[in-house]
């Protein structure tokens, strides 16, 4: 966070030196372009603590996290992962997220893999959620794997609730 907030700074600073020589030389400054790339600064693909868990992979009915498959839903929170009952949407209720009422610091955002698509949450659902403090993010279980992957990298505080990618929706 700090990085981002002098990062402005750092290129003001930047821009008003690169129009003067740098003292005691005919040398200026090279382009900031150059000289910062944020792909080169940030890689959230390698070097991940082998402790931070990382979805690798998916199956129809399953995970794998870290090396290890599992087999049915799951719910992560924060680098904690645990086997989860639901075994479709419908089946996702506040009971079954309860967990979220007793677990500090409280996650930012949960996010919801529905299985294979999109399916619409129950309104109880969206208000249970709302009143733990967190955001809800809804997804196919393949989407929601990825961004907990990167939100988890990050730092941030995250929670999983993943149905197996092999769930489809039925009206």
């Amino acid at each position: 966070m700090a990085v981002r907030q002098r990062l402005p700074d750092l290129v003001r600073a930047l821009k008003l030196t690169q129009s003067k020589p740098i003292a005691g030389s005919n040398l200026r400054l090279p382009s900031l372009r150059r000289a910062f790339s944020l792909y080169d600064q940030i890689n959230l693909i390698d070097n991940v603590p082998e402790d931070q868990l990382r979805f690798q992979g998916y199956t129809e009915t399953g995970f794998k996290v870290n090396g290890v498959s599992y087999e049915g839903s799951l719910l992560c929170v924060g680098n904690l992962l645990m086997s989860w009952s639901p075994t479709k949407l419908s089946e996702v209720t506040p009971d079954s997220l309860s967990i979220f009422q007793t677990v500090r610091p409280i996650p930012e955002i949960l996010i919801l893999g529905c299985g294979r698509q999109i399916e619409p949450v129950h309104p109880d659902l969206r208000r249970f959620v709302r009143s733990t403090g967190m955001k809800l993010e809804v997804l196919d279980t393949r989407n929601a794997a990825s961004t907990y992957n990167i939100l988890n990298e990050e730092g941030r505080i995250v929670a999983a609730a993943l149905i197996p990618y092999g769930v489809t929706y039925s009206k």
